[in-house]
């Protein structure tokens, strides 16, 4: 039984170190969590902004952000993270990217999330993995929109990106891991 004597299906309870929570206390945990992840891709994304004229897109170091959230909750709040918290930066200054950038960058986290161990080795294969799928999905989308051309001048920056968030995020996560309580971090 649960804290306060809950029977039936309030009963079933997750054990973490800290003690006992509900699945509906940890449902709220996880919708706040996310919540928040998708606050701070945004930001992250939007913080630091270089424009690439050929294609409207623009150079950010969101990604180190998606990862982390990937890496430390994985692929659920990784995907919605990366995907809505990348999205809302593109509608606030680059709107053409957005929809395709929900996707793109959704898959992105929910890949990172689902193929890492939890292990530095393995964060930094899911997360070259997670940004070779970002990199290949912008330059299709931009071949699409606006040449072959535009994409490939676009494409040493999306490199770029992905090379300044596989360098940030899983030493990062590793940090995290060792520092947050157990409760914030689940277990492989």
């Amino acid at each position: 039984m649960g804290k306060g004597g809950n029977t039936g299906s309030n009963a079933v309870v997750y054990m973490v170190d800290s003690g006992m929570i509900s699945p509906r206390r940890m449902g709220v945990f996880h919708l706040t969590l996310t919540t928040v992840f998708i606050a701070l891709v945004a930001a992250a994304t939007m913080m630091i902004r270089i424009p690439i004229p050929a294609t409207t897109g623009y150079f950010n170091i969101g990604e180190a952000m998606i990862f982390i959230a990937a890496l430390l909750f994985g692929p659920v709040v990784g995907g919605l993270a990366g995907g809505a918290g990348s999205a809302i930066a593109d509608i606030i200054g680059y709107p053409v990217f957005a929809p395709y950038t929900l996707v793109i960058k959704g898959v992105e986290g929910w890949l990172v999330g689902k193929i890492t161990r939890r292990t530095l080795r393995s964060d930094w294969v899911a997360c070259i993995l997670g940004g070779a799928e970002m990199v290949l999905g912008y330059f299709v989308v931009e071949v699409f929109l606006f040449g072959l051309g535009a994409a490939l001048e676009e494409l040493p920056f999306n490199v770029f990106q992905v090379v300044a968030g596989v360098a940030i995020a899983p030493a990062t996560a590793l940090l995290l891991r060792k520092r947050l309580p157990s409760i914030l971090i689940p277990r492989a």
